[in-house]
């Protein structure tokens, strides 16, 4: 199932396809309990509520799909005609990404590689929406675009063992993991961490949607591509990882206790390139949909 997030002249809501038609679903929602629990709720706002709450569960939104259906609500909950697509996850508390995660990306780069998984921190302010521009600093040099599948974290996750990773898992989204390379590689040489070179403000497009675990066959083998004013860039398949799923999970929740709504983005495949003023990035996983974003000077 896709679950969306959209900000209409009333604010935001969530969003549910439905047999390839998008509702208001937190409009269904909470015309579903009203009906059948006998209980007013309000509104769920965001996503990130959903997730906080312990009530993003396919179950839930596959029972308010199917009452939508069956009382014929889908002209009372149709999408209002203006809306805009958001990110579906405003502000993560917490995304973390995975570097040199592709043994081709490690060659491109005349890297070693690496024995555990690399990892490191973005800013949630750097989260853009999907069609919103990518702001590229003055001054800085090179800027790259990075293609990655990201994984939606649904329940808390401390110490988890492999063979349980799955389970802990809400959904899968689509991250852009833009990059000051220039700059990265002065802080490489200079042996700082990567934050900064990963954290400008628009330097972490996500979107379109959250794709549940119940739609991805595990273990997950997915194509994943980027092109640029429409010439592809990267291409590559995700059962290329260095480090599958199960076992960056364990590792990061070896270290760092996950809460719901945080992002891990599992790395980037060959091919990165920069981009410019003027361009239009399109990142695209499969079974997941595409990410398009323009590119303008800040």
């Amino acid at each position: 199932m896709k679950i969306a997030q959209y900000e209409s002249e009333r604010g935001y809501f969530i969003g549910l396809d439905l047999d390839g038609s998008w509702i208001n679903y937190s409009k269904a929602s909470a015309a579903y309990y009203a009906l059948t629990h006998d209980v007013s709720l309000l509104p769920r706002p965001t996503i990130e509520t959903l997730l906080e709450r312990g009530q993003f569960d396919v179950r839930e939104f596959r029972a308010v799909g199917a009452f939508v259906k069956k009382h014929r609500l889908q002209p009372l909950v149709a999408m209002p005609r203006e809306v805009l697509l958001r990110a579906p996850l405003v502000r993560p508390r917490k995304i973390i990404a995975l570097g040199l995660n592709y043994a081709l990306h490690v060659k491109e780069g005349s890297l070693t590689r690496p024995k555990e998984p690399v990892i490191f921190m973005k800013a949630g302010s750097s989260v853009i929406d999907p069609e919103e521009p990518i702001r590229i600093p003055r001054g800085l040099g090179r800027m790259d675009h990075e293609v990655e599948l990201a994984l939606v974290i649904g329940k808390q996750a401390k110490a988890v063992k492999r063979r349980d990773a799955y389970s802990y898992i809400a959904g899968y989204t689509i991250c852009n993991d833009v990059t000051a390379r220039a700059l990265q590689t002065q802080d490489i040489n200079n042996r700082y961490p990567w934050f900064r070179t990963k954290s400008f403000d628009t330097f972490t497009p996500l979107g379109p949607w959250i794709v549940t675990t119940d739609a991805i066959r595990q273990p997950v083998r997915l194509d994943i591509e980027c092109r640029v004013n429409g010439r592809l860039r990267q291409h590559s398949n995700t059962r290329h990882l260095l480090f599958d799923i199960p076992t960056i999970i364990e590792f990061v929740s070896k270290h760092i206790t996950l809460e719901p709504g945080d992002v891990i983005s599992t790395g980037t495949p060959e091919g990165i390139g920069r981009i410019e003023n003027g361009d239009t990035v399109v990142c695209r996983i499969q079974h997941i949909g595409e990410l398009r974003n323009p590119v303008k000077y800040a």
